[in-house]
């Protein structure tokens, strides 16, 4: 058994100045004023449009990013219609071959410290699950069968695509004070880079 912390990786090579200069060129065409792009127009543009609620523009450029997470935390974030996601798939992966290192992953809980009661109980849990899981692939059950006993805590990895809109919606509804502890300990580290990357784009959103 080993038990990890979540974690997020941007999949894609962003080009900041590519993407405020596509979304420029494209805004501009609702306006028909493409003759004022120059070299840094893109800034003001693209401030303006969003303080405007004008955002149907900024959909034109995307983002993909790999979560690694519990399986909870992605139950919520698929609830996210304006998206793609391709998810480690527990139908398939049989956690008893070497390149899963022959034992489960999962995601340590965030809300108890691990000299806790609570987080023993958790840990002892999770090492059940294990060993029923272990003993139904021995016992000839395929891994969408022996799947029936994985927790929610179970690590798994998704892929997740969205405009630059919707991760704005993403990042105030999934990052806000109400949503679960674990899905804010991805979430706002990721906004941060964002930020860094984007800062036009998100610089506006604050959920810490």
């Amino acid at each position: 058994m080993l038990i990890i912390p979540p974690s997020t990786e941007i999949l894609d090579d962003i080009n900041p100045a590519r993407i405020m200069q596509n979304i420029e060129k494209i805004g501009r065409i609702c306006y028909k004023s493409e003759d004022r792009i120059t070299d840094d127009s893109a800034e003001k543009f693209i401030r303006n449009i969003i303080k405007s609620g004008h955002e149907s523009v900024i959909e034109h450029e995307k983002i993909s990013v790999r979560f690694i997470c519990d399986r909870g935390v992605t139950h919520e974030i698929v609830r996210h219609r304006i998206a793609s996601y391709s998810q480690e798939s527990t139908r398939y992966c049989n956690y008893t071959k070497d390149k899963f290192g022959s034992e489960l992953t999962f995601i340590r809980p965030c809300f108890w410290e691990e000299d806790s009661a609570a987080y023993e109980i958790w840990k002892q849990t999770m090492q059940a699950s294990e060993d029923a899981y272990n003993a139904l692939i021995e016992g000839g059950a395929t891994p969408e069968q022996a799947r029936s006993v994985l927790p929610t805590s179970l690590k798994t990895e998704i892929a997740v695509t969205m405009d630059l809109r919707e991760w704005r919606h993403f990042f105030r509804l999934r990052g806000s004070a109400r949503s679960h502890p674990q899905m804010r300990e991805v979430v706002v580290p990721l906004l941060v880079e964002f930020k860094k990357l984007l800062p036009l784009i998100f610089e506006d959103i604050n959920v810490e």
